[in-house]
C-alpha cells in the first residue's frame, strides 16, 4: 500500500489528508458516510489511484518488471514508488522527512474514531516502523514479505525485492516524470472539488 505518495499528494486540509490516507480501507460507495473533507480525501484517494494505473510512466514501469509476476507488477509499481519518494524526499519537499511522518501521524490520530476498525490498530505500526523502513531496500523487501503472508493463495510478493534491485534506474526515471503529473492532476482535483481549502503544496 503506498501510504507515503498518497499522503505527500493530499495537500493541506488535515480532512482530505485522512481521508486519502484510509482510501485503501473504504470499500463501496462514500457517498455521505463521512464528514465532507474525509470524503474529499477518499475521492481523491480514488482518483490518484485511476490516474496512476492508467498513467503512461506507471505503465512502463510494471512493464519493467517479470511477466510472470502478472497483477501483482502493480502492487510492487505502488510500494516501489513510495521507496522512491522516501529515499529521494529532500528533492520532493521543504520538510524533514520524520518531522512531516509525525505530522501526518498527528493529524491521522487525530481523526482517530473515525478510521475504520482494520486501521485504527494499524496507525502506530505504519508511521512507527513502515514508512520510515521505506527510505531502505531492505525495508520495502520487508514489506513485501508481510504483504506475501496476509494474501491467502501462493503469490511473487516476497521476491519484488529482486525486481526493484533488478531495475532500480529504469524505474526511478518513471517515478521522477510521474510525480509531476500526478501533482498536477492532483491541483486540478482540488479546483474542481474544494476550491477554497486544501490547495497543495506543490
Amino acid at each position: 500500500m503506498n501510504f507515503l505518495l498518497h499522503l505527500h499528494l493530499s495537500g493541506s486540509d488535515p480532512e482530505v489528508i485522512v481521508g486519502n490516507f484510509m482510501g485503501d480501507f473504504v470499500k463501496g460507495i462514500i457517498g455521505d458516510r463521512f464528514p465532507d473533507g474525509l470524503g474529499t480525501g477518499l475521492r481523491l484517494h480514488r482518483q490518484i489511484d485511476s490516474f496512476a494505473q492508467s498513467h503512461p510512466l506507471f505503465q512502463r514501469s510494471r512493464s519493467r518488471l517479470n511477466p510472470g509476476i502478472g497483477l501483482y507488477r502493480g502492487v510492487m509499481v505502488d510500494l516501489f514508488y513510495d521507496h522512491f519518494l522516501a529515499a529521494d524526499w529532500d528533492a520532493w519537499s521543504d520538510e524533514p522527512f520524520a518531522s512531516w511522518l509525525a505530522r501526518m501521524r498527528g493529524l491521522v490520530e487525530g481523526q482517530h474514531r473515525e478510521l475504520p476498525e482494520r486501521l485504527q490498530g494499524l496507525v502506530p505500526i505504519i508511521f512507527a516502523e513502515l514508512l520510515p523502513s521505506y527510505r531502505e531496500i531492505n525495508g520495502i523487501g520487508h514489506a513485501l514479505e508481510r504483504m506475501a503472508r496476509r494474501v491467502r493463495q501462493p503469490n511473487p510478493l516476497a521476491a519484488g525485492v529482486e525486481e526493484l534491485v533488478e531495475h532500480y534506474e529504469g524505474l526511478r526515471g518513471d517515478f521522477r516524470g510521474f510525480v509531476p503529473s500526478a501533482q498536477e492532476f492532483v491541483r486540478i482535483f482540488f479546483r474542481r472539488s474544494m476550491p477554497c481549502r486544501g490547495r497543495g503544496p506543490f
